[in-house]
């Protein structure tokens, strides 16, 4: 059994997973603080691969990082190489499709961090910088920890949209999902129940890990 689409999707979800960590953090706070008339705008604009079908994201990703591109363009003249059918393409239509799974549970722990904290460390003498990551963010890590294991999970399963955007490249980008499909299409079913069985065994341990360490958490 090929174990190389797995280990290539548990690269994918882990770069994955931290590029969003960092993108959810400004863009979760400022959603979470701001009473701009944009937020709504944008909190459905971040929504939206939830509920749009995988194919059509794929379908204008391939198009905005394919050659012809806006994005694809650039990073062609930039590297000689096309983001479509690459790991760079997968890794960025990763972050995007993976986007509400971090800024969503980082934005509602930030909106429970209580502004008097805030305040209280603001008349301290803290900074708007240092009160954010002395108070917001350590009573924002159970957030982090939803954000980590949602995204990470949700990109190990994902398969449109990479399918889309990366096609089915052995070692660059077949993830397992591809390969699984690659096995049934060639009606290899015992690979593909190994494949299959692997990872639903994951990705039910790292929801058991998220749900565990929540109730742990609440009752501390």
């Amino acid at each position: 059994m090929d174990l190389g689409p797995l280990w290539l999707s548990v690269q994918l979800a882990s770069i994955t997973m931290l590029l969003l960590l960092l993108i959810g953090t400004p863009l979760g706070w400022w959603l979470a603080r701001t009473r701009s008339r944009l937020r709504p705008v944008l909190q459905a604009i971040v929504a939206l691969p939830i509920v749009l079908p995988p194919t059509v994201l794929g379908f204008y990703l391939l198009i905005l990082l394919g050659p012809a591109g806006s994005l694809g363009e650039w990073w062609f003249r930039l590297s000689g190489e096309s983001l479509t059918f690459s790991f760079a393409g997968l890794v960025i239509a990763s972050c995007i499709y993976s986007l509400p799974f971090a800024v969503q549970p980082i934005m509602s722990a930030f909106e429970a961090v209580r502004q008097s904290d805030l305040e209280a460390a603001w008349t301290l003498g803290a900074d708007r910088r240092d009160a954010f990551f002395s108070i917001a963010l350590p009573q924002s890590l159970r957030g982090y920890l939803n954000a980590a294991i949602l995204s990470f999970a949700h990109t190990l399963g994902e398969f449109g949209v990479v399918l889309m955007v990366g096609g089915n490249i052995p070692g660059e980008t077949r993830v397992i999902s591809i390969a699984i499909y690659d096995q049934v299409e060639s009606l290899q079913y015992a690979a593909a129940h190994q494949l299959s069985a692997i990872l639903l065994v994951f990705a039910f341990a790292v929801l058991l890990a998220m749900f565990a360490l929540n109730r742990q958490w609440r009752q501390q």
